[in-house]
């Protein structure tokens, strides 16, 4: 009996080690299951901040977004009496399905954005707005909609309203720094369109090419708007990117379509409120056809294997426009060719312990046209502002008025609002550099810009101004920042001319801003 009990007692003990040994012999499992991979994510990017300063829209009926050039058609403008004081909040939230009945192939992503500024509207539907007392107000406002088929390894094909940037890595698996650092830096194309893309992504090269659906407006009718785009990038070294890229818009609207009243298209009202050329084709019904072809570098441009970085572009547009025959049905004549280049060369050095202490400048270039169309050719630079608004957000160089800022939420204001400077053109130097006081913690910046018009307008000289701005960044947790900032713009001669100051007698006060930011990317 004895020698039986010590026989359970040895069984008993051998099978309680396999249980724990977890060799998948077990009599009382009561393991914690472990956590199955999710169907469902959700991503999103909390942005809240105060702002006051010495420019605003003139017009009542401009409460939501304000976008566009200071001084343009939007009626922004300066005052050296009254101050703005205000407060704004945004939330992108971002939902990502990848169910398993496919194991990781098809990938069902949604974005939306909610803004408002603080006490506006209430019991009300539309964009930008609702947060006064009782709220209640319908103002979901859809960014993405789309799905990414992955047929292979390092393949992807994005199907449905995506993000258009004119840079070729997957904006949906890359960081938005690197976005608005490399190739053409969203200069050109940055915003959301509906259409299809193919793209690979290999260990040496990548490459995508695109269809797009600017504007379909009547669907009986050849009055369509359509982009086409094709991009390669190539890595010769492990820090030295070069690549090049074609875009191409075929233009059937005549002005159909666009953000509300304004239009869009060569000769839209959109394109006073953008600051982008507006072609004096009247009501006359047109056709365009613009192309662009150009080239991008970087050398380390994401600052980590180097303590010196690199990046650039060269990009030329070309095309023509063609305005109906009076008195004809379907008959068209060359109204105007279009021949614009765009350049800019991004140097930066990285002196101290974190990518965070650096020094880098940033020059930018764009030829001008200062007869209209008088010669018959346009001959400065043209980006997708002229059918978006915006869809080129030129926002990575540093400063704050000069030239357009990333922190914003209704109002998204700026002296030179588009590359092409009203088709004047830019010659624009950034000086930025910053220090991590408190390394990954506290971050203080200074900048500088200037900015002077190649073509000078009619009653105007070419300076456009000088810029000054800071900036002191606290990290409080993991991608959770408050900030400050400020700047102050002194304007040049160029705002003597009542064709860029909002048709004022003389030049406008010099514009300011101050503000602070709290900020959280969750996910």
């Amino acid at each position: 009996m004895k020698h039986l009990f010590t026989c359970i007692l040895c069984v008993l003990f051998f099978l309680s080690a396999h249980a724990q040994q977890g060799d998948g012999f077990k009599i009382f499992d009561q393991e914690v299951p472990k956590k199955s991979q999710k169907e469902f994510q959700y991503i999103a990017f909390f942005f809240n901040q105060g702002v006051t300063g010495n420019y605003f829209p003139r017009s009542d009926f401009l409460r939501g977004q304000v976008f566009g050039r200071l001084y343009g058609g939007n009626t922004t403008s300066t005052s050296d009496s009254l101050t703005t004081s205000f407060f704004e909040q945004r939330l992108l939230p971002f939902f990502i399905y990848q169910p398993k009945l496919f194991n990781g192939r098809a990938i069902l992503r949604a974005s939306f954005e909610i803004d408002w500024t603080w006490g506006d509207v209430s019991y009300t539907a539309g964009g930008n707005f609702g947060s006064a007392l009782s709220s209640d107000v319908v103002n979901l406002q859809t960014q993405n909609v789309e799905l990414e088929l992955i047929p292979a390894n390092g393949w992807a094909i994005n199907l449905g309203l995506q993000r258009l940037f004119d840079t070729p890595y997957n904006p949906y698996r890359t960081l938005f720094d690197r976005m608005t650092n490399s190739a053409y830096r969203l200069m050109y194309w940055g915003t959301d369109g509906v259409g299809v893309s193919l793209r690979h992504d290999g260990d040496l090269n990548r490459f995508k090419a695109g269809y797009y659906q600017l504007y379909e407006n009547n669907i009986q009718e050849n009055d369509d708007v359509t982009l086409h785009e094709f991009t390669y990038e190539r890595n010769l070294t492990h820090k030295l990117r070069i690549g090049g890229s074609a875009y191409y818009v075929r233009d059937r609207a005549n002005g159909e379509g666009g953000p509300s009243i304004l239009g869009q298209g060569l000769n839209a009202t959109l394109n006073a409120y953008n600051g982008t050329f507006r072609f004096p084709f009247g009501g006359s019904a047109y056709q365009a056809d613009v192309f662009w072809l150009g080239t991008f570098w970087g050398y380390n441009q994401d600052y980590m294997l180097d303590r010196f970085f690199m990046t650039g572009f060269v990009n030329v547009n070309a095309g023509s426009a063609r305005t109906l025959v009076e008195n004809t049905v379907d008959e068209y004549e060359k109204a105007a060719d279009i021949l614009g280049v765009g350049a800019n060369l991004r140097l930066g050095y990285r002196y101290g312990q974190t990518e965070n202490d650096m020094v880098n400048a940033d020059v930018f270039f764009s030829t001008g046209d200062g007869d209209g169309l008088d010669d018959g050719t346009y001959s400065g630079v043209m980006t997708g502002n002229t059918w978006g608004a915006p869809a080129a957000i030129p926002i990575s160089h540093g400063a704050y008025i000069l030239m357009p800022h990333g922190n914003v939420v209704n109002r998204f204001v700026s002296v030179v609002g588009d590359f092409s400077n009203m088709g004047y053109g830019l010659t624009a130097v950034m000086l930025n550099a910053q220090r991590d006081l408190i390394p990954y913690k506290l971050n203080a910046k200074v900048g500088g810009a200037f900015g002077m018009a190649n073509e000078a307008p009619a009653g105007g000289g070419n300076i456009i101004g000088t810029e000054v701005n800071g900036r002191l960044n606290y990290t409080l947790g993991v991608f959770m920042n408050l900030e400050v900032h400020g700047a102050y713009l002194f304007q040049g001669d160029f705002m003597d001319s009542r064709l860029v100051n909002g048709d004022a007698a003389e030049r406008p006060v010099n514009p300011w801003t101050v503000f602070v930011v709290y900020k959280w990317l969750m996910f």
